[in-house]
């Protein structure tokens, strides 16, 4: 995983995104183990505490369930998962239009450029 981090954004919160964003696109199931804080501090190059904090975060927004002594495994709630699947959709979308409207296009330039990209696909 080793990702690269924003200075802008702790560090937990852009690990949370990064497992929510695995369960959304069905990289990781409804049910699914995730590792445990030791391997997965190693596989992202973080301290241990830190990715404590990630899965409580994650059963905090109910996206995991921690279960003592056997693990945190993502929810089996689908609807759930398809709520924050629209979230994120929602989200990158909003900073898409943000981003390309401080570059100076206007709304109607970047409908214009996402369906000529649709012809051209």
């Amino acid at each position: 995983m080793t990702p690269q981090f924003q200075r802008d954004k702790p560090i937990y919160l852009q690990v949370v995104d990064q497992i929510m964003q695995e369960i959304v696109s069905g990289n990781r199931q409804a049910g699914d183990k995730l590792p445990s804080v030791r391997e997965l501090a190693v596989d992202v190059g973080v301290n241990p505490n830190t990715i404590q904090r990630v899965y409580r975060e994650l059963d905090i927004r109910e996206v995991t369930i921690t279960k003592r002594g056997q693990g945190t495994f993502v929810t089996e709630d689908k609807e759930l998962i398809e709520q924050v699947r629209t979230d994120f959709k929602r989200r990158y979308i909003k900073q898409f239009f943000s981003d390309m409207e401080a570059l100076g296009f206007s709304k109607a330039e970047i409908f214009q450029s996402l369906k000529e990209g649709e012809e051209d696909a």
